[in-house]
């Protein structure tokens, strides 16, 4: 294991994923559940994403660019559908589903779910895929790097998520997020046809 290569591709994927629509779906959990709880669902989403990643290596970077681009932008129009039809709920600081407060296997599974359907076609599986592919001598590395880098974003958002709480009401996180979702699903849909 090189902590020159693991550095190298944590550098790389972190930034990659700072603005990524994952950080917006966590820090969305973040804002509606237990952070830790959610984080735990993130955390193993991210670990399956990067081992599927690694594992696949430079077959990814084989898919051809337009549909990858349809398929993503479909992905955040959808997640802004969904983002905006849960405006109805309160703005406790906890959702309740049948009148409870949700247990946290059923928080870690929605962040599980969330953060793996957000990452599917993702720049930073493809990043990681490419790096792995480039690093072929030190997989290790390369997914010992982009796990950490994921899992440090995860809980930037979903601790922020939380802290943002205090300031703005999640009616209004919600939109501005959804808001962002329609735009990036836009910028999709135009690389695909151009």
């Amino acid at each position: 294991m090189s902590l020159a290569v693991a550095g190298t591709v944590f550098a790389v994927i972190f930034l990659a994923e700072l603005p990524d629509n994952s950080g917006l779906a966590a820090l969305m959990l973040g804002t509606r559940y237990r952070p830790l709880w959610v984080f735990a669902g993130v955390a193993a989403a991210f670990a399956v994403h990067v081992g599927v990643a690694v594992a696949a290596g430079d077959l990814l970077g084989l898919i051809p660019r337009r549909p990858l681009e349809i398929v993503i932008a479909v992905v955040f129009a959808a997640g802004a559908v969904v983002v905006l039809r849960g405006d109805d709920d309160d703005d406790d600081e906890e959702l309740t589903v049948k009148g409870k407060t949700p247990g946290f296997w059923r928080v870690a599974w929605t962040g599980f779910a969330v953060i793996t359907i957000a990452e599917l076609g993702d720049l930073t599986g493809i990043t990681t895929a490419v790096l792995a592919a480039h690093y072929k001598h030190d997989l290790a590395s390369v997914a010992i790097g982009s796990v950490l880098a994921l899992w440090a974003v995860g809980g930037i958002a979903v601790i922020g998520g939380h802290s943002l709480l205090r300031f703005i009401p999640v009616v209004w996180i919600s939109r501005v997020s959804a808001a962002l979702m329609v735009a990036l699903a836009g910028l999709s849909a135009a690389a695909a046809v151009s």
